[in-house]
């Protein structure tokens, strides 16, 4: 599927370990995330389902569209945080490289910490 060219966003390994938090319990945990980088915004993690405890995640009947990633749907953390984390399941061809991952917003989670 195409979409509008993103010059301004770059998409590449993280490659290293990236860990998400949620009141002391790590949510996510990755060695396979990859760094979303858009214009003058901080990076963005994404990470693949199977590296993230998907038990604790609801999906919700939010949704959103971005010119350059295409349609976005949400998940919630169960008895947690509303809209906490975002996903492109179907994404633009540019964007490929996110196509399933998962992004945790960082004024939802305790940290996101690459290192």
């Amino acid at each position: 599927m195409k979409g509008t060219p993103a010059p301004h966003i770059t998409v590449k390994p993280a490659g290293t370990r990236v860990r998400v938090t949620l009141e002391g319990e790590v949510i996510a945990d990755s060695r396979d995330a990859v760094a979303l980088k858009e214009g003058d915004y901080p990076v963005v993690y994404y990470f693949p389902r199977k590296d993230v405890k998907m038990d604790r995640l609801e999906r919700t009947d939010h949704g959103s569209y971005c010119p350059y990633k295409g349609q976005a749907s949400y998940f919630s953390v169960k008895h947690g945080p509303v809209k906490a984390i975002s996903t492109n399941e179907d994404p633009y061809d540019d964007m490929l490289a996110i196509k399933e991952r998962l992004a945790f917003y960082p004024n939802k989670v305790d940290s996101i910490a690459a290192g």
